[in-house]
């Protein structure tokens, strides 16, 4: 058996754990979202939380969130420590929770059977584009341009519709889950080809952000529908 083949063997071998590992993490990081988002409705927590976010001005909640995902995302990718990877990977888990809290308390008490509709709309379109991905072996690193750029054009959106009181409505959010979608086809695409051993959890984190994205508009498109 020659050094090549072995060489190679060991490269299939090592990347096919890496990408076990990421999934694994993935399922967790969306393990542990669902069992803190029950813990706090069950609580009462969930009530005092919405209602305290609905309070206040949208842009400084965006801001904090945004300033926790941008730290969480360096530590994953900068710092070796699994520790601190570990810790970023759940700091943002529990950010993205408590972002999440205003809406699911809203279309819990309005919109019922939007959670689990947009749920499974969301695990649908994740394992399809992954299998499109994987099936194809392409490499989507083209779209991140695109991301990018949209996703700067959608913040300044927002930051808009919130300093002047307008709703960005339905369209917005189907060009967001789009958006979500690309960004899954990047993230996996980048799981397949870039990834390497020990980033793992720095790839989770970055496919739990995407679904995330996904899962909020979805759930905003299923609530506009029950109008």
């Amino acid at each position: 058996m020659s050094d090549g083949y072995q060489a190679e063997q060991s490269y299939a071998e090592a990347k096919a754990d890496f990408i076990l590992k990421t999934y694994g993490h993935l399922l967790g990081a969306v393990v542990l979202f669902t069992l803190i988002e029950v813990w706090l409705f069950q609580s009462g927590w969930a009530q005092t939380i919405a209602q305290s976010l609905l309070g206040v001005n949208w842009l400084f909640v965006l801001g904090a969130f945004f300033i926790v995902a941008w730290l969480a995302s360096h530590l994953a990718h900068r710092i070796e420590n699994p520790a601190v990877q570990y810790a970023a990977l759940g700091g943002y888990v529990l950010a993205e929770s408590i972002i999440f809290v205003p809406l699911l308390y809203l279309a819990d008490s309005f919109a019922p059977g939007a959670i689990e509709n947009a749920a499974l709309a969301t695990i649908i379109g994740f394992v399809v584009l992954t299998a499109i991905v994987f099936y194809t072996r392409k490499n989507f690193s083209f779209l991140a341009p695109a991301l990018m750029w949209g996703g700067i054009a959608a913040l300044v959106l927002i930051v808009c519709s919130v300093l002047f009181g307008f709703q960005l409505g339905f369209v917005f959010s189907v060009v967001m889950v789009a958006y979500a979608g690309a960004a899954i086809l990047y993230d996996t695409s980048r799981v397949l080809h870039d990834y390497g051993p020990g980033q793992h959890v720095a790839a989770a984190l970055e496919l739990f952000a995407a679904v995330a994205l996904m899962f909020w508009y979805l759930l905003q498109i299923f609530m506009s529908s029950d109008d």
